[in-house]
């Protein structure tokens, strides 16, 4: 019987889920009672830990999990951010643990070395005084719109008169400097002779010399120089502009607008140069600028219907002066001079007297070529006076003298610029002696 208690009292092997799971199996089984034994009872080994599977050696947990003890009080429930990482936040958690880079010390300011300073540059002496610049006056600008033709005279004079007597081969090399200038081989041969007269085997100075020139160009020119005038009696006074291409027409037309406006005149504008887009835009501009009425027409247009309607227009507003432009034509097309002939006849069938002033532009850059042009528009439109242009582009400003002298025909302006007041009345003593390359004379010693 005792064996057969004994075996009943024996425990049976535990399986394998209780030797993985020991300390769980061992709480959840009831203590059973042992019978008193001489010796103290030993402790009850405490079983091994089960050993970690494949992904719990892969991600090993970073501490021990305390046991719970027998007789102590369950430990609180863990707050959601203290539970076990899960396995993204195993996977994240090396990561999010990495310390963050320390912020960067402000470090003490390094001191740059100033640059070092630039060599003094020489110190000029101050202006001698501090006031504005005028504007130049009429003078100065014709002396420098001539200082080419002047330069050309003066140099070539310096180069015969030498210091040395007067002989006629030195009249001969002066009279070719004369005609090289334009000035023409009548006027040439003229000053010429006046120089060598009663000064044969005499030393003769330079200054002399461009004395002599001044003063016989004058004498030449005069005659010829007359303002352009305006009749207050008859509104409108239409001034008709002729010349050939690039002579300046429509610049020199804006240019008399401004002076004709400065003096209390209405002025109206024809853009007859129909052929040119550009001159259309460039007289509405100058009428914009001035105040003035522009009558145009598309390009292309009939250049007589519009001067018949620019006629009519500056009538019935009582304009006191219309300016006329035309289009640019070379004197040797007879079909454009004809047509120019046509803008006269048809201006003439509302007024007769009309155009009242023919003003043929000459630009001074073009030479010898200038007397043809005179010529040829002085047959066709019957001109009435001359407006020379870009004389300081030129060193052949003599060629007036020589057209004046040919032609008679009165010199009203005279243009050594671009701007408005670059074109003035032409007056016969300041160009002779800007040409000649002598300073300003007094009105008192002339």
């Amino acid at each position: 019987m005792a064996t057969d208690s004994n075996a009943g009292d024996a425990k049976p092997k535990p399986g394998l889920f209780e030797r993985v799971f020991a300390r769980a199996a061992a709480e959840a089984r009831p203590p059973e009672a042992q019978p008193p034994a001489p010796e103290p009872p030993q402790p009850e080994a405490t079983p091994a830990p089960p050993r970690p599977g494949l992904f719990e050696r892969a991600f090993p947990r970073t501490g021990a999990e305390p046991q719970p003890q027998q007789n102590e009080p369950p430990a609180p429930e863990p707050s959601p951010a203290s539970r076990p990482l899960g396995l993204f936040g195993r996977v994240f958690a090396r990561a999010s643990a990495e310390p963050e880079p320390p912020a960067p010390q402000p470090q003490p300011q390094q001191h740059e070395p100033a640059p070092a300073p630039p060599p003094e540059l020489p110190t000029l002496p101050p202006p001698a005084a501090t006031e504005a610049v005028a504007p130049k006056g009429w003078w100065s600008r014709l002396r420098e719109g001539l200082a080419r033709s002047s330069d050309s005279i003066g140099s070539g004079l310096a180069a015969i008169f030498t210091k040395r007597k007067l002989d006629g081969a030195m009249l001969d090399d002066l009279e070719d400097v004369l005609i090289r200038s334009d000035l023409g081989v009548a006027t040439a041969s003229r000053i010429s002779g006046i120089v060598g007269k009663g000064r044969y085997d005499k030393e003769i100075e330079v200054k002399e010399v461009k004395e002599i020139l001044a003063a016989e160009i004058e004498r030449v020119l005069v005659p010829y120089a007359k303002p352009l005038e305006i009749d207050a009696a008859i509104k409108p006074n239409v001034i008709l502009v002729v010349g050939v291409n690039g002579s300046g027409k429509t610049t020199t037309i804006g240019k008399l607008a401004a002076q004709f406006t400065g003096e209390g005149r209405r002025v109206f504008l024809a853009a007859g140069d129909t052929f040119r887009a550009a001159a259309i835009e460039q007289l509405r501009i100058w009428g914009a600028r001035l105040g003035c009425e522009v009558i145009t027409r598309a390009q292309g247009s009939d250049a007589s219907a519009l001067a018949y309607d620019a006629m009519q227009a500056a009538r019935e507003s009582g304009a006191d002066v219309l300016l006329m432009d035309t289009a640019g034509r070379l004197q040797n097309r007879a079909e454009l001079m004809a047509e120019l002939e046509k803008i006269i006849r048809t201006m003439k069938k509302l007024d007769p007297a009309a155009p009242h002033a023919v003003l043929l532009v000459l630009d001074a850059t073009v030479g010898q070529n200038a007397l043809s042009q005179v010529e040829i528009f002085g047959k066709v439109a019957g001109v009435t006076g001359l407006v020379m242009t870009k004389l300081d582009g030129t060193a052949r400003g003599g060629i007036l003298v020589a057209i004046a002298e040919k032609f008679a025909l009165p010199i009203h302006y005279i243009g050594v610029g671009e701007t408005a007041g670059d074109l003035a009345a032409f007056d016969a003593g300041e160009f002779a002696r800007a040409i000649a390359g002598l300073e300003e004379e007094s009105a008192a010693a002339r």
